[in-house]
């Protein structure tokens, strides 16, 4: 059996209140609309994740609050604060400790769009790749025994989209 990972950057955020810490900003009402499209979307193709590490940042947490809302059954999540802001390392790290078979992972950008550079074998042609605008989705799989086995650049990408797509 192979490793499916589920790779989000978190939906669209919040930068209206003054006040809100970078780590507390919640999404706008374009990311309430877009997280819950991208859950839809990967139930239709049947990209349903086993567990999930989200960033404990609150536009992450409320992500996939609203994106596994749309889940047929409740998916195990750990919210993590090492994965605030993290490297592509960092990520990798965290990932090689996971332990189900399709696992999600919600982060932030610059990280997340180097991780996902650095996991494939081959980039997807899709032009929002490289910036991996927000709440973009990348479905890619691993021929490794477990995690901890994951080595970049062997990934195959199954998919990509952006919530922009799904209107």
């Amino acid at each position: 059996m192979s490793l499916r990972l589920i790779l989000t950057r978190h939906a669209k955020s919040a930068w209206d209140n003054p006040f809100d810490t970078d780590h507390a900003r919640p999404l706008n009402p374009r990311g309430r609309a877009a997280a819950p499209r991208i859950g839809r979307w990967l139930v239709a193709r049947d990209y349903l994740p086993d567990a999930a590490l989200v960033s404990d940042a609150a536009r992450t947490r409320e992500t996939w609050a609203r994106l596994s809302a749309e889940f047929p059954a409740p998916v195990p999540a750990e919210f993590l604060p090492a994965l605030y802001h993290a490297s592509p390392d960092t990520m990798l790290r965290i990932l090689g400790n996971a332990q189900a078979w399709t696992v999600m992972m919600i982060g932030h950008n610059p990280g997340i769009a180097g991780f996902a550079a650095d996991l494939v074998a081959e980039r997807p042609a899709h032009e929002g790749f490289a910036r991996y605008p927000t709440c973009a989705t990348l479905v890619v799989d691993f021929a490794a025994p477990d995690w901890s086995e994951l080595q970049p650049g062997t990934g195959k990408v199954q998919d990509f989209i952006v919530p922009r797509e799904l209107e």
